[in-house]
């Protein structure tokens, strides 16, 4: 196990919520692409979002509330 520091700690979250939100814009750009390419007569722009850093740390504050929430989130077994 690693003793990071806070600042380690608060980097690690901001770089995976830029992934995320990195990810999600991809994901989103792609599926314009895949129905432009499927449906030439009924083309879709393509979205002029940007990703903020008010965006990044909030999406790292989420991340942040989820990890240290003890016990509010309990996965199900499968069955």
């Amino acid at each position: 196990m690693s003793n990071k520091s806070g600042f380690e700690i608060r980097a690690d979250l901001l770089n995976q919520a830029q992934g995320i939100l990195m990810d999600n814009y991809v994901r989103q750009v792609d599926a314009i692409h895949a129905h432009n390419d499927n449906f030439p007569n009924d083309k879709k722009p393509l979205p002029l979002s940007t990703i903020t850093a008010q965006d990044v740390i909030d999406t790292a504050r989420q991340l942040n509330e989820f990890v240290t929430e003890k016990g509010q989130y309990q996965l199900e077994p499968k069955s």
